[in-house]
């Protein structure tokens, strides 16, 4: 399978189908396979499905640092100038949200429009007060179940299907402790975070391509979706919130979201 060298990583990807580019990047504590629920009905559609495993994750190298949104950003950049398959459709889950947010600012000319799925940003600002205490335990002797009991609290809903919770459960058990706190304090911790509301509106509004955000039914999705709409400025732009979902809403209704998905990209040509 295909690895790829960009910057301090060696990244594993996989490169499925034919058609236009569509890159799929997975969130915290997860991988490509994340996306096993979109990839064959994109494939049918006529696309091409790039599905890496960002840094510190899955089948990629473990450097000692970079998990911010902005740097995973910069190697997906160098990965879409080896494949030499820009720009791309880039869709993102939670950390990947806000990942390909960032390609989309950071690195436009690679971006043909962006999908940020119940994304890990617009947060309020007390989660920056509170998030290092849980991430520093991450770090310690019990952070898998720390991370586990943080995951059970944070990222499904009543209607979640059983088989969903153990699955992403065995892959937190399996996540480097270094990184399972580094790439949640990457998100909102740094002097040029995103993460926090007000400055997230200041960052999406610097997204020049077409947007398509969905939120999950846990906090409010219809209002989230309206703010998060209100920033993006392509008049293309569309966000749609799903009450009675979890985090993973794209793997709990697949066959909504795929629809979905490609009757909007189909409306960009």
């Amino acid at each position: 399978m295909p690895f790829a060298q960009v910057n301090d990583a060696r990244m594993f990807y996989t490169d499925e189908g034919e058609g236009s580019p569509v890159l799929m990047v997975h969130g915290w504590s997860c991988d490509g396979s994340d996306w096993a629920w979109q990839i064959p009905a994109l494939k049918a559609a006529g696309y091409r499905c790039i599905t890496p495993d960002l840094r510190g994750h899955g089948r990629s190298s473990v450097p000692a640092g970079g998990y911010t949104p902005r740097q995973y950003a910069a190697d997906l950049a160098g990965l879409i100038g080896q494949l030499g398959c820009g720009p791309v459709v880039a869709i993102g889950h939670s950390m990947g949200g806000a990942t390909v947010v960032a390609l989309a600012v950071e690195h436009p000319e690679v971006v043909r429009a962006v999908v940020p799925v119940d994304s890990a940003y617009g947060f309020e600002s007390e989660t920056a007060v509170t998030l290092p205490q849980m991430t520093q335990a991450f770090r310690g002797p019990g952070g898998h179940d720390v991370a586990l009991q943080f995951a059970s609290a944070a990222f499904y809903g009543p209607a979640t299907p059983a088989h969903l919770p153990p699955l992403h459960a065995r892959r937190i058990a399996a996540f480097d402790q270094e990184v399972m706190a580094a790439a949640l304090e990457g998100l909102i911790l740094p002097a040029d975070q995103f993460g926090e509301k007000p400055r997230s509106e200041t960052y999406l509004r610097r997204v020049a391509a077409p947007a398509l955000a969905f939120r999950a039914g846990r906090n409010d999705p219809a209002s989230m979706a309206a703010w998060e709409r209100a920033q993006f400025q392509h008049p293309k732009s569309k966000a749609i919130g799903w009450e009675g979902t979890g985090h993973w809403l794209h793997q709990e209704r697949p066959g909504e979201f795929n629809s979905l998905l490609i009757a909007w990209l189909a409306s960009l040509d």
